[in-house]
C-alpha cells in the first residue's frame, strides 16, 4: 500500500514514497527509511512495505534525486557492475553533510503535512552508507527523532574523516541501533569500536549487535550477499526498536 509524492527542498524535488498498512485507520508514527547505495528498487519498496505492515507510515525517498528521479539501477544491473558503479559513487559524491541536512528538513516538513503521518517523534533507518544518515538526522534533529537504526552501515568512524558521522553523535537524545556484518570491509571492527566509544562517552542510549557470518549487503534480496537469516533477524530487531519508542 504505497502512493508517490513529491517533497519540495531547498535543491530541488525529492520524488518519494508513502507507505501504509492495508486498510490504516487514520495517521500513523512516521518512519524515514533511507535506501542503500543502490537507491530505490523493488526489494526496497518490498523492505519499507514490510515495516509499515507493523503499523507505521514508512516514508521512502529517493535519495539521488538531484542526478535522476525513480529507479538507477537498470533492471538486472546492480552496484557491483562496472558499467553502474561509477554512476552511483558520483551520485553518492554529491551527498555531502550539508545536502543531507537540507534533506532532513524538508523530510521533516513534508512528515508533518501529509495525512498519513501522526503528530510526535520518528524513527529512521538506513542501510550501506545511509546508515550514517540515519544517525546524523537523529543528532541533527535530536528533539524529534525517537529512533536511530542502521544495518550493514559503511564508514561510521572512518579515523582521518573530519566529517565522520561519529563527530556528530553528542546530541542524539533517541535511542540508536546498529546491526552490523561480522564480514563488513566497509565497516571493520576498529570502526565500530570507534563509533560504540563515542555513543557510550555521549550516554546515547544504543546497542550494537554483530550478525555472525553476515557480509556486507545482507538485508537486500538482489545483492549476492544477502543472507535470509540475518534480514529476518534485521527485521526482528527493528521491529522491537520502533515497538519500544514509538
Amino acid at each position: 500500500m504505497s502512493r508517490a509524492i513529491e517533497v519540495p527542498t531547498a535543491d530541488g524535488t525529492i520524488d518519494a514514497h508513502v507507505f501504509t498498512p492495508e486498510n490504516a485507520d487514520g495517521p500513523l508514527p512516521a518512519v524515514v527509511l533511507f535506501t542503500d547505495i543502490g537507491g530505490l528498487r523493488p526489494c526496497y519498496h518490498e523492505k519499507a512495505q514490510q515495516i509499515a505492515n507493523n503499523g507505521y507510515a514508512v516514508l521512502m525517498p529517493n535519495v539521488y534525486y538531484r542526478d535522476a528521479s525513480g529507479h538507477i539501477v537498470p533492471e538486472g544491473k546492480s552496484f557491483r557492475d562496472p558499467d553502474v558503479r561509477p554512476t552511483l559513487l558520483e551520485y553518492a559524491g554529491h551527498l555531502t553533510p550539508e545536502a543531507q541536512s537540507r534533506d532532513f528538513v524538508a523530510l521533516l516538513a513534508c512528515i508533518d503535512n501529509e495525512p498519513e503521518f501522526a503528530d510526535g517523534k520518528i524513527g529512521v533507518v538506513g542501510y550501506c552508507m545511509t546508515g550514517a544518515f540515519a544517525l546524523r538526522m537523529a543528532a541533527e534533529h535530536a528533539d524529534r527523532v525517537a529512533a536511530a537504526a542502521g544495518f550493514h552501515s559503511a564508514r561510521l568512524a572512518e579515523a582521518d574523516d573530519p566529517n565522520s558521522t561519529v563527530n556528530v553523535v553528542g546530541t542524539i537524545e533517541g535511542r540508536v541501533y546498529f546491526g552490523h556484518a561480522d564480514q563488513d570491509e566497509l565497516l571493520p571492527p576498529e570502526q565500530i569500536a570507534r563509533l560504540d566509544e563515542a555513543l557510550a562517552a555521549a550516554g546515547v542510549h544504543f546497542t550494537t549487535e554483530l550478525y555472525k557470518g553476515a557480509a556486507h549487503g545482507f538485508t537486500a534480496k538482489d545483492a549476492p550477499s544477502y543472507d535470509a537469516a540475518a534480514d529476518a533477524l534485521h527485521h526482528k530487531r527493528l521491529s522491537q526498536l520502533l515497538e519500544e519508542t514509538l
